[in-house]
């Protein structure tokens, strides 16, 4: 197993300088769900036909936009869980062929795939957790804590669930999480709380220059060592009664 700190994403974090973002933190609303469900997929379906979704095309170390790479987030929350919809647009798909989507997949960064790193502690910037999933539904989930050598638990297991579509028309692929808040050790949550977060994409030939990385929270730029690992660029997730 290679460790998560080497390949195309130049993913060092351990020991990362934690450098000033000179841009305001954005906000994505987390609306309430009185009625949990189970991950399909679908996203055109009324759980999510409301829902605030923020959308990102820059790439996370240039600041270049990408608009042929848009995604959208969107998210909510019940008692139990914490749900997140993307929908990314796409010219081709680029993922581990022929695999079995069911083990958790290591590497998964190297191809085509959503991440989302998520900080219910505010107070502990240094510690969080990241989830990942594919267009084939590929996944890896860890636990993060950037004053540990090494700083991924790649043995935490968060137990989400998810699911994805590919709608080749519209070159658009989705996905659906479900996040259980107790497997981040969180307090239930509530209107009005406050997490920190940030979503990325990974798009395109591992092997191409072009290789799109984008961010949602603005990275740090000019950095020793190009890092998704980055705190301070983090985002707050923002959760909202329902209507």
């Amino acid at each position: 197993m290679m460790d998560e700190t080497t390949g195309a994403e130049g993913r060092q974090a351990h020991g990362v300088k934690q450098s000033a973002v000179n841009r305001e933190h954005p906000v994505i609303f987390s609306e309430f769900s009185a009625l949990d469900l189970i991950p399909d997929g679908d996203l055109d379906k009324d759980f999510w036909a409301a829902a605030n979704r923020i959308q990102f095309a820059e790439a996370g170390f240039s600041r270049t936009a990408h608009a042929e790479a848009r995604t959208l987030v969107a998210s909510r929350w019940t008692r139990q869980y914490l749900y997140l919809a993307f929908w990314c647009h796409y010219q081709d798909l680029n993922i581990y062929e022929g695999e079995d989507p069911a083990p958790e997949r290591w590497q998964l960064w190297e191809k085509d795939v959503v991440e989302a790193f998520i900080n219910p502690t505010p107070d502990r910037p240094t510690h969080y957790y990241e989830f990942e999933v594919a267009p084939n539904n590929q996944w890896l989930d860890l636990e993060i804590d950037l004053t540990q050598n090494p700083f991924n638990n790649t043995q935490w297991n968060s137990g989400f669930t998810h699911e994805t579509l590919i709608d080749a028309q519209r070159r658009v692929w989705m996905v659906e999480m479900r996040i259980p808040i107790a497997s981040m050790t969180a307090a239930a949550s509530h209107p009005l709380t406050e997490w920190r977060i940030n979503f990325y994409r990974c798009d395109g030939d591992e092997a191409d220059a072009s290789r799109r990385m984008l961010s949602w929270g603005a990275l740090p730029l000019n950095l020793a060592e190009n890092s998704f690992h980055q705190p301070d660029s983090f985002g707050t997730l923002r959760f909202i009664s329902g209507s």
